[in-house]
């Protein structure tokens, strides 16, 4: 099937299910967001907790993936990933990042912009070993981002870790594994709005405040 311009422009949906206006929100962004990531798992949304992860290269260039968030708290945003990946070496190099959040079915999206660190080891090695075996294991076996002649080199690892990690064998967490916390310095909340005429509510971090402002759709 052959997709013309002219159908891919004309896809469209009307937004009307809510509004946000200054009045409504949280005095900090961090509230705000547990209030609406709290409507988005009682709405029942599958995986509610995706989000898009853009880094940067030193010089600049973006570079974009899916991940998934877990855990905010007062100073930012966690997730876990490997530290010599692509995303983990962008992030030595040039340790600033931006989330975005897309919940369609609440007609809602957060954008967060801010400057990462590693969290505590402990941290990580607590929620390393609350994940599945295999994800355990699947963090040994590959080598993230690397290039890899095919399939059968992860499978060999995989089988040669789970001789070695037989049950009952506590895996140990990878010294290159762990977690980032994104501290915001700016967090956008967009709602929805007939006609195109979205509304946008924005938290900018300044002199260690949050200041609230409107921005146009």
């Amino acid at each position: 099937m052959t997709l013309s311009n002219e159908t891919i422009q004309n896809l469209r949906q009307e937004y009307r299910s809510a509004t946000l206006s200054e009045k409504e929100v949280a005095p900090d962004p961090i509230s705000q967001f547990s209030k609406w990531f709290s409507e988005a798992l009682a709405s029942s949304l599958t995986e509610p907790n995706a989000m898009t992860l853009a880094t940067a290269t030193a010089d600049g260039k973006p570079s974009a993936r899916i991940m998934l968030l877990k855990g905010f708290e007062d100073k930012g945003f966690v997730f876990y990933t490997n530290y010599l990946s692509r995303k983990g070496q962008e992030i030595t190099k040039n340790p600033v990042a931006a989330l975005v959040f897309f919940w369609q079915e609440l007609e809602r999206q957060v954008r967060i912009e801010g400057i990462l660190e590693k969290i505590d080891e402990k941290e990580s090695e607590k929620y390393f070993h609350s994940r599945p075996r295999g994800s355990q294991i699947g963090a040994h076996a590959s080598p993230q981002s690397r290039e890899i002649s095919g399939r059968d080199v992860l499978q060999k690892n995989l089988q040669q870790l789970e001789e070695k990690y037989k049950e009952g064998i506590e895996i140990p967490k990878p010294p290159h594994w762990g977690g980032y916390i994104v501290k915001p310095t700016f967090v956008e909340f967009w709602q929805g709005g007939q006609g195109r005429l979205h509304d946008r509510i924005a938290y900018r971090l300044e002199n260690n405040n949050w200041n609230i402002i409107r921005l146009a759709p």
